[in-house]
């Protein structure tokens, strides 16, 4: 009975100042919405940059890397070892870019527990031949049906699809700038010339573009058997194995395992995308740092309000006391004010987070550079709503815990005589 007398007086006081009661209420709502907002839409955008690039990426990358021989001839002179020897201009070691043992590698790789997938690829350099141009390029062989599982390519094929590239064995998806420059669409056919001068005509079933326009300029996609044909190679040539792991976290750890045992170039996708990683860690981190100001400046303004509210009811307060209400129940009284505020304003703070958040969701967003994106990206993380409301009751909790303690200390006698 107490306590709901508590509220009581609470809620009187509240409604006695409307308009106070209405800015700090708003004050936690902006604060809360700016926070859902700024986060749903950041994290959002970073899960669509990781998917961009972390999801086209393996989890770990095998292949034969050129390089020159660690220890040359005047090494294995014995009467120069105890001497600081210096060789310049040390050429590449004569090695094959091929992997050796590639199908039974794959087979073992394969069986591992911690493994998700393994695909093979045959790149090779080649020319696009379109008329009296001619544009270098690179043509990855992939197992395509896989390739489309693992690393969802079928998100940068704009025109055609996976399945056309599976069901027909000469057939190519091409880069869209390679399409733009020679003027060529899905169901034309296209040459192309091999470093040793063979040609091979191709039909187009696909256009492919990444966003990226350096990589759109040269790539293209053929069936793995068609890049073992161009390269003029057995069905056992592959140059390269991707990865997919269970957990990606693994990767380091395997690749320097994997490059000792197999005596293979090995990296993992942390190496491979340090830059891109970090972006995105600061992105996120500054994100948390710009919500969480905006949350502690609509606390303050909590404080401020209920710091007037206080003064300004000195009389009430020394009433209060003088009819048996203890220094801690006007405490618990102010108290429940800051609390109501921030558990309404919270609650319209969500509100507007959410309905903000479906109206970016649904703006248009055109881009050349992500094509298969129609609308800016958002994260309905139910975790950001709880973190949300939970801030705003924490928050104003202590900022009506402070001022409480100066009604709580207030001496009735001396307000009443002071009138």
């Amino acid at each position: 009975m107490k306590y709901r007398l508590l509220f009581s007086i609470s809620r009187t006081h509240l409604w006695s100042r409307k308009k106070q009661s209405l800015i700090a209420a708003l004050g936690v709502t902006f604060g809360i919405g700016a926070y859902i907002i700024m986060m749903s839409f950041m994290t959002g955008l970073n899960g669509l940059l990781d998917g961009l690039i972390l999801n086209r990426t393996p989890h770990l990358h095998l292949y034969n890397e050129i390089k020159p021989t660690l220890k040359q001839p005047v090494d294995l002179y014995s009467p120069y070892a105890s001497q600081e020897k210096v060789v310049k201009s040390i050429k590449p070691k004569t090695s094959q870019i091929r992997i050796h043992n590639a199908i039974p590698l794959i087979a073992f790789l394969s069986e591992q527990s911690y493994v998700k997938g393994v695909t093979a690829q045959v790149k090779a350099q080649a020319f696009y031949l379109g008329g009296t141009s001619q544009l270098n390029g690179v043509i990855s062989g992939i197992e395509v049906l896989k390739e489309g599982e693992l690393y969802n390519l079928n998100d940068y094929i704009i025109e055609g699809s996976l399945k056309d590239l599976a069901q027909n064995e000469n057939g190519i998806i091409l880069g869209a700038g390679i399409s733009k420059k020679l003027s060529l669409q899905v169901g034309s056919v296209i040459q192309i010339a091999t470093p040793k001068g063979d040609i091979q005509a191709m039909k187009i079933v696909g256009l492919y573009q990444s966003g990226i326009a350096d990589v759109d300029n040269v790539q293209s996609y053929v069936n793995i058997k068609m890049a073992q044909r161009i390269m003029g190679q057995s069905n056992n040539y592959i140059t390269d194995i991707n990865i997919k792991l269970l957990d990606m976290t693994q990767a380091p750890k395997l690749a320097k395992k994997m490059s000792d045992l197999f005596d293979l170039t090995a990296i993992d996708i942390q190496t491979a995308n340090a830059q891109f990683e970090t972006g995105s860690s600061i992105r996120t981190l500054i994100s948390y740092a710009v919500s969480i100001t905006l949350l502690i400046v609509a606390g303050f303004g909590i404080y401020n309000i209920l710091n007037m509210l206080i003064y300004e009811k000195m009389n009430d307060i020394a009433i209060l006391k003088a009819t048996g209400f203890s220094g801690k129940d006007v405490k618990w009284i102010f108290i429940s004010q800051a609390l109501i505020i921030g558990f309404i304003g919270g609650l319209l703070g969500l509100i507007l987070g959410y309905v903000v958040t479906v109206i970016i969701d649904r703006t248009p967003f055109d881009t050349a550079a992500l094509p298969t994106i129609k609308t800016f990206p958002i994260n309905y993380d139910i975790g950001y709503y709880i973190i949300g409301i939970t801030f705003a009751m924490i928050s104003t909790f202590f900022a009506g815990y402070f001022p409480s303690r100066k009604a709580e200390k207030i001496d009735p006698v001396d307000i009443i005589r002071g009138q």
